[in-house]
């Protein structure tokens, strides 16, 4: 199965599979090892439209593509944005920390470490795998590219640009740190306001869907019953 999906699928494409399957964190699973449930669950999907639905046969190549597809977003796609919320949520808490442990005037890596060992979260996870891998060789800003890349999040990976920036062009941290801080605060409090504005609309649904048919039913309901009364 796998020198035959080696041959259906380009390299590319595999690769890129495995850069999403890394991102979604603690995974033992590997492009090839996916691709090959993703095609037998589709091959078992369609015999069982074939033998226990009464579906035209016209029509299972259709629900076969539909299944293929979902299957990447229930296993990829889903876990991937919901990994993104959370480490988007946990950013603030823990660069705040960090900031603080820099002010205190520790240096990067110190700061890290004491921030992860007060810190139990996914982020903070993420940063004690670095911090391991630069106890193994690899430098601190080596272990951060390589830490962007088990990363989903674009607004975490963009703070740890401008960290490795940083550490290169020799800027002060604590100030880049403090925008980023901000920048987060900010970027939390409008998605807040967003979630807000968004309650009107949800409620006016309910109000359709609920509410005003149950005042309907309040106010008809007398009429309809003497109407059946009299009837």
């Amino acid at each position: 199965m796998r020198d035959i999906l080696n041959k259906i699928y380009r390299k590319q494409d595999l690769d890129n599979i495995q850069d999403k399957i890394n991102m979604l964190g603690h995974t033992k699973l590997n492009a090839l090892s996916f691709m090959t449930r993703r095609i037998i669950c589709t091959i078992l999907f369609v015999l069982f439209m074939i033998t226990f639905t009464h579906v035209r046969h016209i029509f299972i190549p259709f629900f076969a593509i539909a299944f293929y597809f979902l299957f990447y977003y229930i296993f990829i796609t889903y876990p991937l944005n919901k990994r993104i919320k959370k480490l988007d949520r946990e950013a603030l808490y823990f660069f705040e920390v960090l900031t603080l442990t820099l002010q205190s005037g520790r240096n990067l890596e110190k700061s890290i470490e004491i921030t992860v060992q007060n810190i139990d979260s996914e982020l903070s996870n993420e940063f004690r795998k670095c911090l391991v891998e630069v106890r193994y060789g690899k430098s601190l800003n080596e272990a951060i590219e390589y830490m962007k890349k088990r990363i989903p999040s674009e607004t975490i990976n963009n703070i740890l640009l401008n960290i490795t920036q940083t550490k290169i062009f020799g800027n002060n941290i604590i100030d880049v740190m403090y925008d980023q801080v901000d920048y987060l605060r900010e970027k939390q409090t409008l998605e807040i306001k967003g979630e807000i504005n968004k309650i009107p609309n949800k409620i006016s649904i309910v109000s359709v869907l609920f509410i005003v048919p149950l005042i309907l039913l309040i106010i008809l309901g007398p009429i309809l019953i003497q109407f059946m009364q009299g009837g």
